[in-house]
């Protein structure tokens, strides 16, 4: 990015946007606000379970499905979103059929998984052209941590566009130990994703500066419903696993009256216990939560302001969102006090071994043109290429890798197929302690990583997770060779 100030309506002009309509949303016939269902009670997409080691099943990615209580011409998995949740055990087989009738490619990725990148596994790389169908076979690992994942498409070009339209779905590892020894009332899923309806139920199309930006719906719905309802007893637990499935949105998240337990981070119990007012996700985050409540009463869950950083020169901002009210929690009974929770949890061990090799990664913004149009978003001064390999890895390397970025944007690191540690950062947060998949970069900032290439070997991505970003070129590969 050059030095040299730029002013906004020479910026818009390069970019070839002008200076209208660059708020957010191209919009056009019935382009009135979106009525909505709110204040339904939650409700969780049907549970396809895995049984004597096999979970096989067909996922057809179509339009038509009712978001906030309307019909829509939103996508889904088999006419939901969020689509069926899958429930698996450490060491089962999942095999997905995926059939595409959505219009466009696309393909699969399984958020989170520590599984194979390779053929037909977690494969990045696969395409599924427009009424074509593809068959993945993902062999879920013995000693697989238990928790909360999910499975979103991962085609390059469209994948904002994708999940935004409602292709999403949860994914969870079943296990012993945590919190199975706390009388947990109910396990409830929350995935929380947005978009932009008109009128007449179309998905808007996102103008050039919204997608820089990094979009953000105007309609923040959980489980696809518009601020449901969660009910329950006073001094009864409740586990809330909370999926960030948004494009681009950061959610704080809040709890009015309480504090909020959090006892997993991306799928991985935390070594014990912390209560939070405040538990921030990035777009791709997920988050275990205990909720106890001691009186009834109504209290909101809301996702409360959040600054992820603009364009800088073009004083482009996300929009000022917030405080969103997510859902309601609603609860009755006398006052009781809730069972106590556990002091330690089964916290994953942390690899250490000597560390075999150092990078630096640099995530940036420039004025150059992609092939999408608008402003360069690169890894190292380059913009994706699935045919070029960015970092070759040694099988069985320990690496430390310092991710730095120069924008003043956020920017959340994703990497495929092996989790890491992260060490430290130029915001001063303190570690989680625990492997993760998903970690927010500071705008002007760094954070620091160990990863642990001990197994699977094969070709995937790193990118950064507001999927805007991704897909205008700030992703990169990886081939980890044996």
């Amino acid at each position: 990015m050059s030095g040299k100030p730029i002013s906004r309506r020479r910026a818009l002009a390069l970019l070839g946007l002008g200076t209208a309509g660059v708020a957010g949303w191209a919009t056009g016939p019935g382009a009135r606000p979106w009525p909505t269902a709110r204040g339904k009670e939650l409700a969780e997409p049907q549970v396809l379970a895995s049984r004597d080691g096999l979970l096989d099943v067909r996922l057809v990615a179509a339009p038509g499905v009712r978001l906030a209580g309307r019909d829509t011409t939103g996508w889904g998995y088999n006419g939901t979103s969020p689509g069926p949740t899958l429930r698996v055990q450490p060491g089962d087989l999942l095999r997905v059929r995926l059939v595409n009738h959505i219009g466009q490619p696309t393909n699969l990725h399984t958020h989170g998984l520590h599984v194979s990148p390779s053929g037909n596994g977690d494969n990045p790389f696969i395409t599924i052209e427009p009424g074509d169908g593809y068959d993945y076979v993902i062999r879920i690992p013995t000693g697989h941590p238990a928790g909360t994942f999910w499975y979103h498409p991962h085609h390059h070009g469209t994948v904002a566009d994708q999940v935004f339209a409602g292709l999403v779905g949860a994914l969870l590892v079943e296990g012993a130990g945590g919190v199975a020894d706390l009388p947990i009332s109910d396990d409830r899923l929350l995935l929380v994703t947005d978009t932009t309806l008109d009128g007449a139920g179309r998905v808007a199309s996102p103008t050039m500066m919204a997608r820089m930006m990094g979009r953000e719906g105007e309609l923040v719905l959980v489980n696809g419903q518009h601020q449901p309802v969660i009910t329950a007893a006073t001094g009864s637990v409740q586990r809330w696993r909370v999926i960030n499935g948004c494009v681009s949105r950061v959610l704080a998240l809040r709890l009015e009256a309480h504090r909020l337990t959090q006892v997993a981070q991306d799928g991985v119990f935390l070594p014990a216990p912390v209560d939070r007012d405040l538990v921030v996700l990035a777009p791709g985050n997920r988050t275990d939560l205990l909720v106890r409540p001691t009186r009834s009463g109504r209290y909101e869950l809301v996702s409360a302001p959040y600054d992820r950083g603009g364009l800088g020169m073009m004083n482009g901002r996300p929009s000022a969102s917030g405080p969103i009210t997510l859902a309601s929690l609603v609860t009755a009974g006398p006052a009781t006090t809730p069972p106590s929770v556990p002091a330690t949890l089964p916290a994953p061990a942390v690899p250490q071994g000597p560390v075999t090799g150092q990078r630096r990664l640099t995530f940036a913004m420039s004025m150059a043109r992609t092939g999408m149009g608008g402003m360069g978003f690169t890894i190292d001064g380059r913009t994706y290429d699935p045919d070029r390999d960015d970092q070759g890895v040694t099988l069985g390397a320990v690496e430390e890798w310092t991710v730095v970025n120069t924008s003043p944007m956020e920017h959340p690191f994703h990497l495929h197929a092996w989790p890491f540690h992260v060490l430290a950062g130029s915001a001063g947060t303190p570690p989680t302690g625990v492997l993760q998949d998903v970690v927010l970069v500071p705008a002007q900032g760094w954070v620091r990583l160990r990863i642990s290439f001990s197994d699977f070997p094969g070709r995937t991505v790193f990118h950064c997770h507001i999927l805007d970003h991704e897909d205008l070129g700030m992703m990169a590969t990886v081939n980890v060779r044996g």
